[in-house]
Order: C-alpha cells, then structure tokens, then sequence
C-alpha cells in the first residue's frame, strides 16, 4: 500500500543576478534550514537526499549537504535541465509514497553565469543535436541564443496557427509584474504594463522583447517530504499533500510533427497534465492555483492550452479576460513566475513548490490567494523532461 505524501517543509533564498548572489553551498544549505526549520525536526530526521542542479560538477550536492550534516544517507545527484527541482521532488515522492522512507530532502540550487544559456563541453555531441536540427528546418538559424529561437519559435507558431500577437505576450509579462510586486523574494519586482513590454528592446523581430524571457538567476529552494504517518506521529502539518504527480520525456511527435510548440515540450505537458488528472480525479476546471513553467511569456502561453486551463487556440481570449490572475478563472504564477523571480535552473521546480505549499497553507501573505485549496505545478526541462505536480490541501 501506498503512503500519503506530505510537504511538510518549504525553504527558499531570494533570487539574485550572477555575481550578487552568495556561493551555491551558502544558498543551498540556507534552504535546507529553513524547510528543517519550517517542518520542525533536524537534519538527523532526513533518510535520503535528492539534489538538483545544472551547472556544476559531481558531487556538488553533497558540498552543499554536507555543510548542513554528515549522517551517511543517500544523497543523490540530479540533473534534468529546467525541471531539474521538480525531478528531486518526484524521486523524493517516489521514495516516500512507496514505504522506502519517511523522511526526504528535495533540493534544489543553482549558481549561473551572466548571458545566454549554453553548453560546456564542446568536445562531446550536444544533447540538443536533434532539437537544433528541427528547430533550423523550422524557423531557420536566426542570429539569436540557442533558448529564444526554441520557445520564440514555438511562440511564432501559435501566432500563425492561432493567431495570438505579440500584445498577447506582452499582457502575460506585465500580469507577472503585478504578481512579483507582492513577492518580497522575486529578483524583479516593479510594475510594467504591456506597453512597457512591447517597447523594450527587441531580441527577435516580431518575435520576442527583453521583457518576454526570464533572466538568468542565481538562488536555492528545498522541501522536506514525509509520510503522513510520519507527520501525525511526530506532530509535523499535514496540510499540503501531493495527491498526483507525473513525469513525462519526449515521444516521436516532437520532431515528427514538425511544430515548434511540440519541440519545447507541448505534447510532455499535455500527457503529464492528463495523467495527473487522472490520477487523481480532478482537472484543470478545479484548479485555484498554478505555477507554470513561464522561461519566457511564449511558453506560459503554450502551456494555458497544454494544461488545459483553456482550449487550444483559446489562450489570447484566456489572456484578455483576465482568467490568468486574481478575480479569474485561476490565479497562474501568484510569485512572478520565472520571468519576474528569476529562474536559477536546478531551484526552479522548488521555488514552485514553495510557493503552492504557502498557497494551500493560507500564509503566503501578499500573494495569497483567497481559499486556495488545489494548485498545480508545472515544471519543463527541454531536452527533455517535464514534471506535472497536483497538491490539495487538507
């Protein structure tokens, strides 16, 4: 028999641009404290550990934990591009939901350089071999970084199927800006409007402003994951569940269709989104809350549709009516979201996290929203993985 699986602790660092930030065991360690100290036990409780991050080199989990202690658990290393977070969760989930543990650390971290993603080895076949070659047949090898022309192509190709625009995109950043201003840990926290969006400076012509893509960020989240069992014997708050949980990877449609919203993981959201769903008995019309995976506006609105949260070629109608913030239909990325907070790469699927289990907890403050009960995480990886989390709160 299966576990009822608790967040019984959240942690999380501000975000903070490359060079401001402190070293990764610093940031990590911090979040590991604050969950321990949110959950209300020590480090000597947690029976395995998952550690996600990108950009580093083996082990580096273990630096960060170490500085928190030394028990001889498993601490395992994770790496899943942008769904690296939410893959530690799943593992820990796996680990607890099936017995093996009570207790799991789920961490996160990521110490970034400033720029454009990109690879470092350049002696070795790129991982993203077959995306580039589908992304230059597509919409050509545009003089811009690896990222934008994969989700800006993805975004040109809702505006040519759907007809979406560029105010579209612009009216989701500007919703992200009004969310940030309530987050006292989002790394960009002023206003802008869709104007302010659709006036700064172009990184793709009729594509994509500076203000449609999230900055590269440094920063650290972690979640203590238990058993309820564990939680009651222990006097730890149940409230927060993972009542389902999906991974999904890419299948032949991500090339075979020859669509770029498939080859930055459309058809990985709609599969992982569809088996959360029917895990648990509830859809995307129950939701209160999500946190999706927004690297850049193009793909939260791709992914409205992928989750479900709207018909296909129905998010430009989803957008202006406002279904998207407080007042609608549901309240997408109450944090910022990534292109306001910041998206250190490994802290991303906890940051989530964080955010959803202070949501169904009602102690989000600025950001709550009023009588959140189901929240949904999304979390992408291209290359790829992609991470679908429902939460409930009891």
């Amino acid at each position: 028999m299966s576990e009822t699986v608790i967040i019984a602790g959240v942690g999380m660092t501000k975000f903070a641009k490359p060079g401001a930030n402190e070293p990764y065991p610093v940031m990590g360690a911090n979040a590991i404290r604050d969950a321990l100290n949110d959950a209300g036990i020590g480090y000597d409780a947690v029976q395995q550990a998952y550690a996600g991050y990108v950009y580093g080199d083996s082990t580096c989990g273990q630096r960060v934990i170490y500085d928190v202690g030394m028990t001889g658990i498993p601490v395992i290393n994770v790496n899943n591009n942008c769904s690296t977070g939410s893959t530690a969760l799943y593992l820990a989930r796996q680990a607890v939901e099936a017995g093996i543990v009570d207790v799991a650390l789920a961490l996160g971290f990521e110490e970034m350089r400033p720029g454009a993603l990109g690879s470092n080895f350049t002696d070795r076949k790129d991982p993203f071999e077959l995306f580039d070659t589908e992304t230059d047949a597509l919409v050509g090898h545009a003089e811009v970084p690896l990222a934008l022309r994969y989700f800006g192509g993805a975004g040109m190709a809702h505006m040519e199927k759907y007809g979406s625009t560029l105010t579209d995109l612009a009216r989701i950043r500007a919703k992200a800006s009004r969310h940030a201003v309530n987050n006292p840990l989002a790394l960009f926290r002023k206003e802008v409007s869709p104007q302010d969006v659709l006036d700064a400076p172009v990184m793709w012509d009729g594509v994509m402003t500076r203000l449609m893509a999230c900055p590269p960020t440094c920063g650290a989240a972690a979640a203590i994951v238990v058993s309820e069992r564990y939680a009651k014997k222990h006097g730890l708050d149940t409230t927060v569940r993972v009542i389902g949980q999906s991974m999904t990877t890419d299948t032949p449609s991500t090339f075979d269709s020859h669509d770029m919203m498939r080859v930055v993981g459309y058809d990985m959201t709609a599969a992982a989104a569809a088996q959360v769903y029917e895990q648990t008995g509830i859809g995307a019309a129950d939701m209160d809350v999500v946190e999706l995976h927004d690297c850049f506006a193009h793909n939260e609105m791709i992914t409205y549709e992928g989750l479900g949260l709207c018909p296909e070629g129905g998010a430009p109608k989803f957008i202006a009516e406002g279904d998207n913030s407080y007042g609608g239909q549901v309240v997408t990325n109450p944090s910022g979201g990534l292109l306001s907070k910041g998206h250190p790469l490994g802290a991303t699927g906890l940051a989530q996290c964080y955010e959803l289990t202070r949501q169904l907890r009602g102690t989000a403050g600025t950001t709550q929203v009023e009588g959140a009960r189901t929240a949904l995480q999304h979390n992408l990886g291209l290359g790829g993985a992609c991470v679908v989390t429902m939460y409930q709160a009891q």
